[in-house]
C-alpha cells in the first residue's frame, strides 16, 4: 500500500507501484489539469512538485510526473496544478495572466508549477536567474517565452532574496501558495512515523529503480507491473562525505544533490556550469548518479565527468561487496561487468587540488536540454 499526500488529502492506494504519477493523478483521481505530453520528461507539461522531509526540513523539487513511480511518491507531499488553486489566481497564475505568458494554454500548468516550486525554495540568493533556471524544463511552443520570463520575474519580485528556513510556512503565510501549505511539514511527519517503507510488488524478477528518467522511458509499457525494489529513498546511498582526500557518493545521489553539496561546490567550482548542461531542473532533481552508470548509454552526461576522475565503483548483492574502477565496468556497448543481483551502492574518487586542474565540457546541437554528439571531461595533475 503506498500512502503519500496529494494537494491536501492523505492517500492511500493499492494500485501497482510501478505505475507513473502522472496516469494516476489524472485517471485514477481525475485531476486532469496536469498534462499529458511527450511522456518521456522533456516538455514539461506534467510536472508536479514532490515535498519530502530530509534532515528535518521539508524540501519540494519539481518532477515530471510521466517519469515518476508511485513507489517514489511514498511518504511524500505530491502537488498538482489543483493543489496551488486559491479563490482567487495565485501570484505565478496571475503573473501569468498579467503578462499574457499563455496562448493554447497546454504548458501553462507545468510552467505554474515550477515557479511555485520556485515560491518553495528554502533559500533563494540570485532570484532573476533562479526564477529562469526553475523553469527550464518547461517548453512552450507558442509564446516565444518572453511573455513567460517577464512572468517569472514578477515572481522573483515577490520572494526577494529569501533565506527561510521554512519555505512552505512562509509562502503560505504570505499568500503565495494556499494555506495548507503550513500544515505539511507535520502531517508528513505523522505519515512517515508509521511508513512502511519496503515498497515491492511479490514476483520473482524485481527492477531496481532510482529515479527512473531513463528507465521509464526505455521500458513505459513494462514498468507498470513489474516487481520494483525502490533505491531512491534508501538512506544507506544518499551520502556525500569526505575522508582525508577522497570524496564518497551514494547512489542515489541526484544531480541536484550534487549541485546542492558544499564539497562539490567547493572541489568543482563551475559544477553549476557543467550541471546546467545536463537535461533540466526536474530531472535533475530525479536522476541519480549510479542510475547514470548502469544505464551504460555512450550519452551518459556524468559517466564521462567521473571517469576522468579515475572513480572506483563499490557493488554489493547485499551478502558480498566488491570494488572496481568506474572504467572497468563497462565491458562494451550496454555490458557491464555486474552480477544480476548486485547494484551500485557507492562511488569515491580523490578529490582535485590546488595541484590540478579539472573541466568538463558537452557539445550538442542546442546548448541546453539536448543528448550530446560529444561528452568530454579532463583532470589534469601537475608536479
Amino acid at each position: 500500500m503506498v500512502s503519500f499526500i496529494l494537494n491536501n488529502q492523505e492517500i492511500q492506494t493499492d494500485q501497482p507501484v510501478g505505475m507513473v504519477l502522472l496516469d494516476f493523478i489524472r485517471y485514477h483521481k481525475h485531476l486532469t489539469g496536469t498534462k499529458i505530453g511527450c511522456r518521456e520528461g522533456d516538455c514539461g507539461a506534467c510536472t508536479v512538485l514532490v515535498g519530502n522531509i530530509i534532515d528535518g526540513q521539508l524540501q519540494y523539487r519539481s518532477m515530471t510526473s510521466c517519469l515518476l513511480p508511485i513507489g517514489n511518491a511514498h511518504g511524500k507531499h505530491i502537488v498538482t496544478i489543483e493543489g496551488v488553486n486559491m479563490e482567487l489566481l495565485n501570484p505565478a497564475q496571475q503573473a501569468m495572466a498579467n503578462e499574457g505568458g499563455t496562448q493554447c494554454g497546454f504548458c501553462t500548468p507545468g510552467f505554474v508549477m515550477s515557479l511555485a516550486g520556485f515560491c518553495l525554495k528554502n533559500s533563494v540568493v540570485n532570484p532573476y536567474a533562479e526564477v529562469i533556471a526553475a523553469i527550464d524544463g518547461n517548453i512552450c511552443r507558442c509564446t516565444g517565452y518572453k511573455s513567460i520570463e517577464r512572468a517569472a520575474f514578477q515572481v522573483a519580485d515577490l520572494i526577494g532574496r529569501r533565506t527561510e528556513i521554512d519555505a512552505a510556512v512562509y509562502a503560505a503565510q504570505k499568500g503565495l501558495l494556499p494555506f495548507y501549505f503550513s500544515t505539511i511539514k507535520e502531517r508528513l511527519q505523522k505519515i512517515k512515523s508509521g511508513l512502511n517503507k519496503e515498497i515491492l510488488s511479490t514476483k520473482d524478477e524485481v527492477v531496481v529503480t532510482g529515479g527512473g528518467t531513463d528507465l521509464y522511458v526505455q521500458r513505459h509499457d513494462t514498468m507498470t507491473h513489474a516487481a520494483i525494489r525502490f533505491v531512491s529513498d534508501d538512506e544507506k546511498l544518499m551520502h556525500i562525505r569526505v575522508e582525508g582526500n577522497r570524496c564518497y557518493v551514494g547512489a542515489s545521489v541526484t544531480v541536484t544533490d550534487l549541485c546542492e553539496s558544499d564539497i562539490f561546490k567547493k572541489a568543482f567550482p563551475d559544477f553549476m556550469k557543467y550541471a546546467a548542461l545536463v537535461s533540466s531542473t526536474p530531472i535533475r532533481n530525479m536522476a541519480t548518479i549510479a542510475g547514470n552508470f548502469v544505464n551504460a548509454s555512450p550519452i551518459g552526461d556524468f559517466t564521462a565527468f567521473f571517469l576522468a576522475l579515475d572513480s572506483t565503483i563499490r557493488l554489493s548483492n547485499g551478502n558480498v561487496e566488491r570494488e572496481l574502477l568506474l572504467n572497468q565496468f563497462y565491458k562494451g556497448y550496454k555490458s557491464l561487468d555486474k552480477n544480476p543481483d548486485e547494484i551500485i551502492t557507492e562511488i569515491y574518487f580523490t578529490l582535485p587540488n590546488q595541484h590540478s586542474k579539472f573541466n568538463f565540457e558537452k557539445v550538442s546541437k542546442r546548448t541546453n536540454l539536448d543528448i550530446a554528439s560529444v561528452n568530454s571531461a579532463i583532470h589534469i595533475k601537475v608536479k
